[in-house]
């Protein structure tokens, strides 16, 4: 065993025991990080304004802080891009994660002191278990990708601003720097098809044990490699024994990974946001990631349909179901507060509490009240495709709506890697696994106010080319599953295989 590894081996055992232990006082953690994050925001502007110095109990604090978007936080976020101080939190922010939105165009997310050690500390930790659980230390010793944004931070009002990938980077530990890919030069180019195409050349020949990205990107390297190489990438990379992913649903996109690689190999699911780090996969032998329930983030749940009421029911953790589909709402220590970061979650376990993202809010389809989303539909999917034996690359589905009863659809757009034998038989398939999950979907079919989904086929690369027209290729972007709306179907109609 050499040093890093050998050195890695009490500290993963420390972690993974005070994961464990803490797990166990989830619902007492978060009652102290309610009281702490009161006690602080009480003396912001943010905090007289809402009386906190008034709230005793989770109920008052209910009644006093709204839900809110960033649209509606953005008159504060203001504030401290003037030069104030002690707005949403004590001080000023050390950092802006500067990220896109879809209605307020960029966003200035603030992180504080308080704060970085949640997005730092949970990936470290996330790792350190998967050692212990594992007994796999020596990927330690080999060349790691930590993909990131540009860590050339800009500045606004004194404070560094950044993509949270790129801001992240300057975290890395020391010890880690020797194994860290791409170069910080790599990772400062723009341009996506340039950053990759430099990434395949600094990586092709090295020792690479650890690769992390979200798995569109993951996909997209290992095709250049394959490409460049003519090999697997289990024989360009012998020695590679895990990926690190996160931002969507690894499951679509499992099968075709692994082919690519040569064989299966262990993974590890993390769901970090520029607002938290919320969860990570502690364990290999169990479904779901495991709440992060001590970092600075005290977590309100809304059931999921009442998302757009205006008073809709909060629970605090004490209080969720498993099965049921929340809306996660968060407040912390970087100053956000009833803040809906915009993911719907459930709880597969709550003891310990660890949940499964099952969507976006704004992701779904209900032109006719369905309300299909995107858990939903990646189910109906990839149980067909895993009956069929067929490989999927990308997809997304949208509503038509067409005059007439049982004329509308749901239309689906897909890239196949491998395309089935039967298309109608595969369209069947994939409409009663739907109608299985969602008995609104299954009257609307049943009734004739909905005909069965129909497929399209989109060319090779077709999603690629997709993202790169609208400017949107790049290591954290993705397709969105679902749309209750036809501006992505539209666009992707010059993308179809000529049928």
């Amino acid at each position: 065993m050499k040093l890093k590894s050998l050195l890695a081996k009490p500290f993963a055992h420390y972690i993974y025991n005070k994961v464990r232990k803490s797990s166990k006082r989830a619902v007492e953690d978060q009652l102290n990080i309610f009281k702490e994050l009161i006690a602080v925001g009480a003396k912001t502007i943010f905090g007289k304004d809402h009386h906190l110095n008034n709230i005793n109990t989770y109920n008052d604090f209910i009644k006093a802080v709204p839900i809110r978007d960033y649209e509606q936080l953005k008159p504060y976020i203001e504030q401290i891009k003037q030069g104030h101080s002690d707005v949403l939190w004590k001080g000023k922010p050390i950092y802006f994660a500067k990220t896109s939105g879809t209605t307020s165009g960029v966003k200035y997310i603030p992180i504080t002191k308080e704060s970085i050690p949640n997005h730092i500390n949970s990936a470290r930790n996330a790792l350190l278990c998967y050692m212990a659980e594992s007994g796999n230390y020596d990927f330690a010793n080999g060349k790691m990708i930590f993909l990131s944004g540009s860590p050339e931070l800009e500045n606004i009002a004194g404070i560094p601003t950044g993509r949270l990938s790129g801001i992240v980077n300057h975290h890395i530990p020391k010890y880690l720097r020797t194994n860290q890919l791409p170069t910080y030069q790599t990772n400062c180019i723009e341009d996506w098809e340039t950053k990759l195409d430099k990434i395949v050349e600094e990586t092709i020949y090295q020792n690479m044990t650890l690769i992390s990205g979200i798995p569109p990107w993951m996909q997209m390297y290992f095709d250049r490699l394959a490409e460049k190489s003519g090999k697997k990438i289990t024989e360009l990379f012998p020695n590679f024994s895990l990926m690190v992913q996160g931002g969507v649903n690894f499951e679509p996109y499992k099968s075709k990974i692994f082919e690519t690689i040569g064989q299966r190999i262990d993974y590890i699911e993390l769901f970090p946001a520029s607002e938290g780090f919320f969860a990570f996969q502690d364990s290999q032998k169990t479904e779901g990631l495991l709440l992060n329930t001590n970092s600075g983030i005290f977590y309100e749940f809304i059931p999921a349909n009442e998302i757009f009421n205006e008073e809709p029911t909060r629970l605090s953790l004490k209080d969720v179901k498993i099965g049921e589909n929340y809306a996660l709402i968060i407040n912390s220590n970087a100053g956000l507060w009833g803040y809906n970061i915009g993911d719907t979650i459930k709880f597969v376990s709550t003891n310990p509490y660890r949940i499964i993202v099952s969507g976006r809010i704004k992701h779904f389809i209900s032109a006719f009240g369905e309300h299909v989303i995107g858990e939903e539909v990646e189910y109906a999917l990839m149980k067909t495709a895993k009956e069929e034996n067929i490989n999927i690359i990308e997809f997304t589905v949208a509503p038509n709506i067409s005059q007439g009863k049982g004329k509308s659809f749901h239309e689906w757009f897909i890239e196949f890697e491998n395309e089935p034998n039967d298309i109608l038989s595969f369209i069947d398939k994939i409409d009663n696994h739907l109608r299985e999950k969602n008995v609104y979907y299954d009257d609307l079919i049943a009734g004739n106010i909905l005909q069965k989904l129909q497929i399209r086929k989109v060319r090779k690369n077709g999603f690629i080319d997709y993202m790169k027209s609208i400017g949107k290729l790049g290591g954290q972007n993705k397709v969105p599953r679902l749309s209750n709306d036809r501006i992505i179907a539209d666009q992707l109609q010059q993308f179809l295989i000529a049928e």
